[in-house]
């Protein structure tokens, strides 16, 4: 019966095993559980359910429960433990579609792209208790991760709008928006881009999903093939945002999922030079986990994805971060070959006739700098903090540092730069202009929401207290950092 939330189904059932994890883990009874999804319920209107403790043990052996009773489960579970507990992480999506969907590996279809940023956007938005967000959440990586990425490659349409009755995303009714509206939204977009760069990901994290979540909506009403699209990329740039905002702040498995999200979305949008930036990010992130296999793989994915169709800007990029991913794994050569192609690369941005997309903007002659020698830098740590590799470094790292202290937008940029100088001096055993950098990246620091940014500076602190503790300047370094930098930075 529909009022018990049952799927109706009498086809053979398996436990869930899934559900039943959580179940336990999460210390209710059936009957306490049956009572909460039953007030959960009236909470949102649907009177008709009526759960008791042998519904629950039905589903717990494996009954797919209708509408909204997957929703109002996957709401308590998440609350219960205080980070996102999807309903595909709770087993209970439909029996058509993958068991892996719980992870990464995610069905490549329009329908199913918009119902899991829906999802998981709102469980995110949901959740009260701050900084526990994606901490049971698992991060994929090796073959679990690159492997359902290569899917990104396989040509199917583009923007498929849901219909018919296997999807239900067109209960909203049909919805048509002005190009004012979808200016608006693209707009709103860059204006959080711009927050990011200036205020750090733990300020405004919230407000873009709430504002993706809103996407999700749009895109659920039928809409024009072009309209579509649109809805497409802004809910991919703003899932990338998402999750780079959640990396930021060190949300690291709610940041991988968000960006294999926006690549699904990218995907649906038909945006090949988009999916490879989100690729990028990616890369960053396995770059930053210390698993720069991974990162080259992603960044590899993402330049023969758009080796047709990238900006020079875009395509600079890519190479700076494959450089970065190869300096990581200790490949000199290769580093510099990358580098030397980022920098070629680069120089043909004025020849190129169209403009770039909001995106890639950031991705300036300071990064640029700022990246290539990050790489360099990254290259001496490898080497058993080689000085040779940090005097390649240096000048690099020293025209970026000139470039963002011009750039009121690029603040956390700014403040990484002002570490990778100090750590450069401290691998070339300057700890004198070590804490000079160190102390002015405090400063901006205090600007800026990232825990990347207050974790870079403690690290490097750490550093130069470990070789020249007894220096002055590293004593008063040592007090700065008490008193000015905070211990977290809050998940907003």
């Amino acid at each position: 019966m529909s009022g018990n939330g049952g799927s109706g189904t009498n086809a053979a059932k398996r436990s869930n095993e899934l559900l039943g994890s959580w179940f336990v883990r999460s210390g209710w009874s059936k009957g306490e559980l049956a009572r909460q999804v039953n007030r959960r319920a009236r909470q949102l209107g649907a009177n008709h359910i009526s759960t008791d403790t042998s519904r629950v043990r039905r589903w717990l052996d494996g009954e797919n429960p209708r509408e909204p009773i997957p929703r109002i489960l996957s709401e308590l579970f998440s609350e219960r433990f205080g980070c996102v507990v999807s309903t595909e992480d709770l087993g209970l999506r439909a029996a058509r579609q993958s068991p892996s969907v719980s992870g990464v590996d995610l069905p490549w279809t329009g329908p199913q792209a918009i119902a899991l940023l829906s999802e998981f956007s709102r469980s995110d938005l949901m959740l009260a208790r701050r900084g526990f967000l994606g901490t049971s959440l698992a991060l994929a990586a090796g073959p679990s991760l690159i492997e359902p990425m290569q899917r990104w490659l396989v040509p199917v349409p583009t923007a498929r709008v849901p219909a018919g009755p296997e999807s239900a995303l067109h209960s909203r009714g049909p919805g048509r928006l002005s190009k004012p509206e979808l200016d608006l939204l693209e707009s709103t977009t860059r204006m959080f881009r711009q927050w990011d760069a200036q205020c750090g990901g733990g300020l405004r994290r919230k407000a873009v999903v709430g504002q993706l979540h809103e996407v999700t909506e749009l895109l659920q009403e039928s809409q024009p093939a072009a309209t579509t699209r649109t809805l497409f990329k802004v809910a991919a740039e703003l899932a990338e945002l998402a999750g780079w905002m959640s990396y930021d702040v060190g949300l690291q498995p709610t940041a991988q999922k968000y960006f294999v999200l926006a690549l699904h979305a990218a995907k649906e949008a038909g945006d090949k030079p988009l999916g490879s930036y989100v690729l990028s990010s990616m890369s960053r992130q396995m770059i930053h986990l210390g698993r720069p296999d991974d990162a080259l793989e992603l960044i590899h994915l993402a330049q023969y994805g758009s080796r047709d169709c990238a900006s020079p800007r875009t395509q600079s990029m890519l190479y700076a971060m494959e450089a970065r991913a190869y300096a990581n794994m200790g490949q000199p050569g290769r580093t510099k070959r990358a580098v030397r192609m980022a920098e070629d690369t680069f120089a043909e941005v004025d020849e190129w006739d169209e403009p770039d997309p909001d995106w890639i903007r950031f991705f300036s002659e300071a990064e640029l700098h700022g990246e290539n020698s990050h790489s360099f830098r990254d290259l001496a740590y490898v080497a058993g903090r080689s000085p040779a590799y940090a005097s390649l470094a240096e000048p690099l790292m020293q025209r970026a540092v000139e470039l963002f202290a011009k750039d009121p937008e690029h603040q956390r940029s700014y403040a990484l730069n002002l570490i990778g100088m100090a750590t450069v001096h401290l691998l070339q055993r300057e700890p004198e202009r070590s804490t000079e950098y160190a102390s002015q990246a405090m400063e901006t620091a205090r600007k800026v929401r990232s825990e990347r940014v207050n974790t870079r500076i403690r690290k490097t602190v750490d550093a130069a207290v470990r070789d020249y503790g007894d220096l002055t300047q590293v004593v008063d370094l040592t007090d700065q950092l008490a008193v000015d930098l905070p211990e977290t930075a809050e998940a907003v």
